[in-house]
């Protein structure tokens, strides 16, 4: 089976690269790894020369402009690498009847609703950045629409951390070097490992001899159990590190907690993101596979694991490699 995974520089892309060496059926793999270097996904003559090259039965779109800031200035860039490059990775998808696996944010909407976000909700993105994923969004939903052949699914997801630079290891780099942080505390969300979530994308799309599946075509909230804020995960994260044997010159009780609009950005942000995982639960719960491990562990686990124990694990990995 061929598989092209774009984005593999990236927290998510390193994420899937390291599962994919992992898995018993990675011999019967044809993998192609792409990353800016080999394909400037802003240029459309770049995207499709790689589709045609690689001729993928999965797609992975591991991929994004994901500069927050900057996509206020940097619009057409923004479009073209999160709404336009999608689209065609979905009509090659679709023209193939191959599968497409891409990866979105909780950005896509304005962050009013009281409670939790569904897939069903109506996206109203506040930023250039959240535009344009949503754009991606429905650009994707229309080819498919369009089209009997292929299959997509379309993971929402908030807050990731894996190999690479994230909240997370700014908080614990700045813990080592200052006696008092301030973070932002009436922003929710949920933090959301990038293993766990390469492991579920593949629970989702490939079988237990690493062959491909069909699932329900969609959008589908990917996030673990549980909630916090970014104070709330700061003061995990470093609280987790002191606990490893970790000497940071701020502590849990020192991290102060402040108001979004006390640290004003150019790029609005949704005070809440929130999202209900049931409907990606239900899909792995109908193929026997354990939301909580890989994805070839058959077992029927009926919740998702909820986010600290990841970050723990995280953080104390991060402390046994000396990485904090």
């Amino acid at each position: 089976m061929n598989i092209l995974v774009f984005g593999k520089d990236g927290q998510l892309g390193k994420a899937f690269k390291a599962l994919f060496e992992q898995l018993p059926s990675h011999s019967n793999f044809h993998i192609t790894y792409l990353g800016r270097a080999q394909c400037d996904l802003s240029k459309e003559v770049d995207v499709l020369a790689q589709l045609n090259v690689a001729k993928p039965n999965l797609i992975i779109n591991a991929s994004a402009y994901t500069a927050v800031d900057k996509a206020e200035t940097e619009i057409d860039l923004a479009y073209a690498v999160n709404a336009k490059a999608p689209e065609l990775m979905a009509h090659y998808a679709t023209e193939n009847n191959a599968t497409f696996l891409h990866y979105s944010t909780d950005y896509v909407f304005d962050g009013s609703k009281d409670g939790v976000y569904i897939e069903t909700d109506m996206r109203n993105p506040l930023g250039v950045y959240g535009k344009s994923k949503a754009a991606g969004e429905e650009a994707i939903e229309l080819a498919f629409t369009n089209s009997s052949k292929g299959q997509f699914a379309i993971f929402r997801t908030s807050w990731v951390y894996g190999d690479g630079g994230n909240f997370i290891r700014t908080m614990l780099r700045l813990a080592k070097e200052r006696e008092e942080l301030k973070v932002i505390h009436d922003q929710h969300g949920v933090p959301t490992s990038a293993e766990w979530l390469a492991q579920i994308s593949l629970g989702l799309a490939l079988d237990s001899q690493g062959k491909l599946k069909q699932f329900p075509s969609g959008i589908y909230h990917a996030v673990p159990a549980g909630e916090t804020t970014w104070h709330g995960l700061a003061s995990f994260a470093v609280q987790t590190a002191i606990n490893a044997g970790i000497e940071l010159r701020a502590k849990p009780e020192t991290i102060k907690p402040i108001l979004a609009v006390e640290y004003p950005l150019p790029a609005p942000r949704p005070m809440n993101s929130r999202m209900e995982s049931a409907k990606l639960r239900s899909a792995l719960q109908n193929a026997g596979l354990n939301a909580s491990n890989s994805y070839n562990e058959l077992q029927n686990v009926p919740e998702f694991p909820v986010w600290d124990g990841m970050v723990q694990e995280y953080v104390s990995k991060l402390a046994a490699k000396g990485l904090i």
